[in-house]
């Protein structure tokens, strides 16, 4: 793959490779592959400064269908894979595509390290609450009580909670967004690639063949004004098909209250994605359906150095210092020698 030009605009086309895409009809990993390649465009992202990494899972086909470069690695170790290539060469764009079930089972160790490291990639966390590719277990982020193929009397497992688990490794850019609602997925995308240190961003997918409909609550026309909640930055959290309705802090705890009748906007929580004290994300992390509106946006967007950075400027510094031969450094403090 030649190098781009600088003086050419590349469309979305220009980054889908010559591979039939196979997934199932319907699924949303369609959806969140247009807005990737349009998310691309809108950075002015050069093919062969960027890569794409998987791990294993339906969503871990995505190399294959982007004109860049790529690499398919193992079960739960994307992540591994991909700080591997960074800190070789940093001024690659790396992004990670990866499942609930890859990233938070099996790869659950690598996220943590990485998000705490804050190594400059982008993470996209396909959710649709199933294994998919292995045809319908239950997954990391599935609810209680689901009822699959490996749990037919109801999963015993209480589900874990993507954001709040990158919050609480403080990671430095935290976003949700939905594989339907387009314009609000690039818009996240082209977020999160632009900033610098580990960028997580949770997509709600829709597997229409094991768990279809799971996230309708937050895609129906009909309910979605009323289930989910678009955050701003320094404006209040208001939702609602009338903008009628809010979230305020009643001490430390969320509660749902109705514009009006004395209770205004300022009354409400205004989000601050900037702060650098995460509580407050973390505690829009737990706000979830049917309690609450789930947010949908960048909870935390904050500056921090990242891994590949620091570790750089160590080799420098080591690279830059007169160092003793190594037989000084062998023969150094007490030592002896066998006949």
């Amino acid at each position: 793959m030649s190098g781009d030009s600088a003086t050419v605009q590349l469309t979305a086309k220009d980054y889908a490779s010559d591979q039939e895409i196979r997934w199932c009809p319907g699924c949303g990993d369609y959806a969140i592959l247009a807005q990737v390649k349009k998310a691309l465009v809108g950075l002015g992202a050069e093919r062969h400064n960027t890569v794409f990494v998987s791990g294993i899972g339906c969503s871990s086909r995505f190399p294959y269908y982007m004109n860049t470069y790529g690499f398919h690695s193992i079960h739960g170790r994307a992540l591994g894979v991909a700080t591997g290539v960074k800190i070789a060469n940093p001024d690659l764009h790396v992004w990670v595509v990866t499942g609930d079930g890859d990233a938070l089972s099996i790869g659950g160790n690598h996220l943590l390290h990485t998000i705490r490291r804050n190594v400059d990639i982008t993470v996209l966390l396909f959710n649709n609450r199933i294994y998919g590719l292995t045809k319908g277990q239950y997954s990391p982020t599935s609810p209680l009580g689901k009822k699959t193929k490996s749990t037919p009397q109801g999963s015993v497992d209480f589900p874990l909670h993507p954001l709040s688990v990158a919050i609480g490794a403080e990671a430095t850019f935290v976003a949700r967004t939905i594989d339907v609602n387009v314009k609000h997925l690039e818009y996240v995308l082209e977020r999160a690639a632009a900033h610098r240190g580990t960028s997580f961003v949770e997509i709600y997918q829709n597997c229409n063949i094991f768990n279809d409909r799971a996230f309708e609550y937050a895609t129906s026309k009909d309910q979605k004004h009323d289930t989910t909640l678009q955050l701003e930055h320094n404006r209040p959290l208001v939702f609602g098909k009338d903008r009628d309705k809010g979230i305020r802090l009643n001490g430390m705890t969320p509660e749902v209250v109705a514009l009006g009748d004395g209770i205004t906007e300022d009354d409400l929580l205004f989000h601050d994605e900037r702060s650098a004290e995460p509580s407050l994300a973390y505690l829009l992390s737990r706000m979830h359906h049917p309690d609450f509106p789930e947010p949908i946006g960048v909870f935390r967007c904050v500056e921090r150095s990242s891994y590949e950075n620091l570790l750089w400027d160590q080799v420098k510094t080591a690279a830059s210092t007169d160092a003793p031969d190594l037989g000084t450094l062998l023969q150094k403090g007490d030592s002896w020698v066998v006949d």
